[in-house]
């Protein structure tokens, strides 16, 4: 049984080719790739990368200025945040969220729209695995350069269960029995008719957005399709802890607001929503609006 795409990069002895994430003392990162022959340099002095070809996983070598580093392949969430960028990548802790409440699973056919720098595309694929399907959507062709060179280079050559196009989503898909949607995009509301008709009832669509205006417009052009039950919207936050003998608090600065992240499941065909069970206070939808719960709704 072959192993899973990029698998083999992921244990064992560094190889040539393998990306290495060293550590300094004072916590800082470099990542490079091996190469025969090569040296790394800083301004604490060089060593050949020969050093490291053949060396276990979690070696320490040590400069021509005697300052020692910790070798270490870099975990996913590392190399997003230090590979070149088109476009701002999507956070690890969003990434995160993501995989878990839109529910990717091995073998999972899932369409992707913003593709970005191929963050997610690379959490994506390693989720579903080579028997699932990625068909990401990115409008401009110099950021999906950028986002296949960056999934590439993670998993050792092109994946299995990638496909990119080029183009607005709106205007080329054509994936039906989709199990999830993913869009990180600026007018998600303008691709729900599409996704609506792609993904399969129970299916989850997930919208990564910026800003409340975004969250709100997207909320409300779901309810207003009436092809999804009632949005779940929320962010997430990460404050690390300092922990050094009995001073233990929490760091200074911490990864705070990066996006809105909102998840809807697909309604099977000709089913209407569940009118919500919260009436809404009375004018929060202005006195021109004339969409879903214009009444004000209907308390149970």
């Amino acid at each position: 049984m072959s192993e899973p795409t990029g698998a083999a990069r992921r244990r064992g002895p560094f190889k040539v080719g393998d990306q290495v994430q060293l550590t300094d003392p004072k916590g800082r990162h470099y990542t490079f790739t091996l190469e025969a022959g090569k040296n790394f340099h800083t301004h604490k002095g060089s060593f050949p990368h020969d050093e490291l070809i053949g060396a276990p996983e979690g070696s320490v070598v040590r400069t021509t200025g005697n300052v020692a580093y910790l070798a270490l392949r870099p975990l996913l969430p590392d190399y997003v945040l230090s590979m070149p960028r088109g476009a701002a990548v999507v956070y690890p802790k969003d990434a995160g969220q993501i995989l878990a409440f839109a529910d990717i699973f091995p073998g999972a056919r899932v369409v992707e729209a913003g593709v970005g720098s191929g963050s997610l595309s690379s959490f994506l694929l390693r989720a579903i695995g080579d028997q699932g399907m990625l068909h990401s959507y990115e409008r401009r062709e110099d950021f999906a350069e950028i986002a296949q060179q960056n999934v590439e280079r993670y998993f050792g050559g092109p994946h299995p269960a990638w496909q990119l196009t080029v183009g607005d989503l709106q205007d080329n898909l054509s994936d039906t029995e989709v199990d999830r949607v993913i869009l990180d995009m600026l007018a998600p509301w303008e691709c729900l008719e599409a996704v609506s008709k792609a993904l399969v009832p129970g299916g989850i669509l997930c919208c990564y957005v910026a800003t409340t205006t975004q969250l709100a417009r997207t909320v409300e052009s779901i309810r207003e399709i009436g092809s999804f039950n009632e949005p779940t919207a929320w962010e997430s936050m990460i404050r690390n802890w300092h922990i050094e003998g009995l001073a233990v608090r929490p760091d200074h600065r911490m990864i705070g607001h990066t996006g809105f992240l909102l998840t809807a499941r697909r309604l099977a065909d000709g089913v209407e929503p569940p009118m919500r069970r919260r009436r809404p206070s009375k004018g929060a939808y202005g006195e021109d609006y004339t969409g879903p719960n214009a009444d004000g709704g209907t308390a149970r």
